[in-house]
């Protein structure tokens, strides 16, 4: 599907070293390192919050479960045919996105990871040129079912590619987290995924900023498109213009795969930036906008008002054009009124 990149610089109330932990009177900043990339966490409260330790343990534990780059994780050696058995974090993803590529007819299916591994995006070795009528034979999320916990595989060399999913889940588990400990303010940040409740300490909602998708702004935040107000939902973007590479051809092959055809999606789609109900839910359908491309992804929004969505996309010119559904153009609205 796709690959997790960071594509959004959250501009919030401090910034701490990566690995620390920073308190400023009723603000903590969490920082370090996960699944390959950072987080950030920041936690408004009325009393003492020292929860590194167990940010970093619960990472550690969905990392050794869903993580692609972990050859021990148990999605790998599910992956090896190790192991059938699916855990917690698995299974719901899993079950997330069956409903998802039902709903998308099969554009959104995590069975892609024998393609994703043959174009070099699921730290594999790049296959040039790769066989994809083969390939495809080993896609198809009808072909997968969990049951009474183990996973069944209509081909054993079948394998499942959660990195469309598995940050915006985390960023959400660690968010039920902190609801369990009765935190009413925070903002969670995985690899770019996005969930927060309540409010900064200003008492307004969280600062979010969307990255301007042009090659070369590798730095997350540095030059941003826009800045939004986020509270009580989860948001992640998808892009291509951080991550691809040139084949031998001259062809510009980038990491979002069309599961049905078996081949990277060529779009003038720059980027997708996706707020609903779950940052899983905006992780997810951030990929399926990026596989729909621009008009079909305006179509399918328009059946999703629960959804709101900020696509950036190049016109006939190479000119930066965007699109916003009335409920983005209405959050931003409100963010600029809070700054008068």
């Amino acid at each position: 599907m796709k690959f997790k990149i960071g594509l959004l610089g959250i501009v919030a109330l401090a910034v701490a070293a990566c690995g620390g932990v920073k308190k400023d009177n009723q603000v903590t900043v969490i920082d370090g390192f996960a699944q390959g990339g950072t987080y950030h966490i920041v936690i408004k409260s009325d009393r003492p919050v020292d929860l590194k330790g167990q940010v970093d343990s619960l990472l550690r534990e969905i990392d050794n479960s869903m993580s692609l780059f972990n050859p021990d994780s148990r999605l790998s050696r599910l992956n090896r045919n190790e192991t059938d058995s699916v855990d917690a974090f698995i299974a719901d993803c899993i079950a997330e996105a069956e409903r998802l590529s039902r709903e998308t007819d099969g554009a959104y299916d995590i069975t892609v990871k024998p393609l994703t591994a043959a174009y070099g995006f699921a730290g594999d070795s790049v296959v040039q040129q790769p066989n994809v009528d083969s390939l495809l034979r080993f896609v198809g999320y009808r072909k997968i079912a969990v049951d009474g916990g183990r996973l069944r595989k209509e081909d054993p060399r079948m394998q499942l590619d959660l990195n469309s999913i598995a940050q915006g889940a985390t960023s959400d588990y660690i968010a039920a987290y902190f609801d369990s400990l009765g935190l009413t303010d925070y903002i969670v940040e995985v690899g770019g995924e996005i969930f927060c409740r309540g409010s900064n300490a200003e008492g307004k909602p969280w600062r979010v900023g969307i990255d301007r998708p042009a090659e070369g702004n590798v730095l997350p935040g540095a030059d941003l498109e826009t800045v939004i107000g986020l509270s009580g939902q989860g948001l992640a973007t998808s892009g291509n213009y951080r991550k691809f590479y040139t084949d031998d051809k001259g062809r510009k092959i980038v990491h979002t795969i069309n599961a049905r055809t078996g081949e990277p999606i060529i779009s003038n789609l720059l980027s997708v930036t996706v707020v609903g109900p779950t940052a899983t839910l905006a992780d997810a359908y951030g990929t399926v906008c990026m596989i729909l491309g621009l008009e079909k992804s305006k179509e399918f929004l328009a059946g999703h008002p629960e959804l709101h969505a900020y696509l950036i996309y190049s016109d006939d010119r190479g000119n930066y054009q965007t699109y916003l559904t009335p409920g983005m153009e209405a959050m931003i609205a409100r963010q600029a009124s809070t700054r008068q």
